[in-house]
């Protein structure tokens, strides 16, 4: 086990060698799959990380049975008995699952409303069986189970200066936030497995349907319609990036620059996504390695120099369209 580690499990006093290992196992998953949350959680103290890591892994652990290829009935069965497992282990307190029994551990610590996990599972059932959204209200039940709800697991963990209720608002929205943004990077990627995460009804009004996207899908780049689309889907996101960024400030000292680092890191895709035209199909909308760093670095010292700013540190890019051909064929 490498000194860091060590250091976090004993800053957060995880002694027993077998839930040592369980958390192990959850950071290790954290650093796997998710790069930028993963940066973002070296920023905070280290008696705190292990409980980020925990709750990323559970959440990760669930994803993969979605995402894994599964027949309906058999990921269905295994989230089910994921569910099962779990309400198990938090009322025993103990679980032989490493990720399961790390989140218990964390659980108990932090004292993390169980529900909000019943909630996240219920969203996750929805991907085997909603392939799409009609309406933004239809997609906000989806992202409050798959997202929201991760922010209020979050915050127990990363402490406020006021009532948490006055703050859980905030944290919600920038679970939603960040979830909102994965959707447009991931379009391509989410049409592969059978999904669409944006509105119907708000595509629609660009012209845009599941069909046309297929249609970009295949040919590697976005028809105009769709990037006019996406255009207006990146500042629906950045509003609730700006409703989300108050919450910041209202979180312990310690823990604003890992929050304020993870809302500039995602926030920064949309950037990307702006700055590639709104085209979602040429390429996955990705910040660089060492822009990733400098960007964190930035954001971590300016936190770290006094409190948030009032307004969200977000970036406006103009989008540059070709104009419509109405007639033109695209299927």
């Amino acid at each position: 086990m490498r000194s860091a580690v060590r250091r976090e499990l004993a800053a957060a006093q995880v002694t027993e060698p077998p839930l040592r290992a369980a958390y192990v196992r959850c950071r290790q998953l954290n650093a796997r799959h998710g790069r930028t949350y993963f940066l973002a959680t070296r920023l905070l103290p280290a008696p705190r990380r292990p409980a980020v890591h925990a709750l990323y892994g559970f959440a990760r652990h669930a994803d993969d049975i979605v995402d894994s290829g599964l027949p309906h009935d058999e990921a269905a069965a295994r989230l089910a008995a994921l569910d099962a497992a779990l309400r198990t282990a938090l009322t025993e307190r103990y679980s032989d699952d490493p990720v399961l029994a790390a989140l218990t551990d964390t659980v108990t610590r932090y004292d993390i409303d169980p529900d909000l996990f019943t909630r996240f599972l219920r969203s996750m059932r929805m991907d085997l069986t909603t392939s799409d959204y009609p309406t933004r209200a239809a997609l906000e039940e989806y992202v409050h189970g798959s997202a929201e709800v991760i922010g209020l697991q979050l915050l127990p963990v990363l402490g406020t200066v006021c009532d948490p209720e006055e703050a859980a608002p905030r944290a919600a929205a920038l679970g939603s936030a960040f979830q909102l943004t994965n959707f447009l990077r991931d379009v391509a990627e989410d049409l592969d497995r059978g999904r669409v995460y944006l509105p119907a009804d708000e595509l629609a009004t660009y012209g845009v349907d599941r069909e046309l996207l297929l249609w970009c899908r295949t040919v590697g780049h976005a028809d105009p319609r769709v990037r006019r689309a996406t255009a207006d889907q990146v500042e629906r996101t950045r509003r609730v990036y700006r409703r989300a960024w108050p919450g910041v400030a209202l979180l312990r000292p310690e823990s604003r620059p890992c929050v304020a680092t993870a809302f500039t890191l995602y926030s920064r895709i949309l950037d990307v996504i702006a700055e590639a035209g709104y085209d979602v199909f040429a390429g996955r909308a990705v910040v660089g390695g060492a822009r990733r760093l400098a960007l964190a670095t930035g954001t971590m010292v300016r936190t770290w120099a006094g409190p948030p700013r009032r307004s969200a540190p977000l970036r406006r890019r103009q989008a540059s369209f070709e104009p419509t051909d109405p007639t033109k064929e695209w299927s």
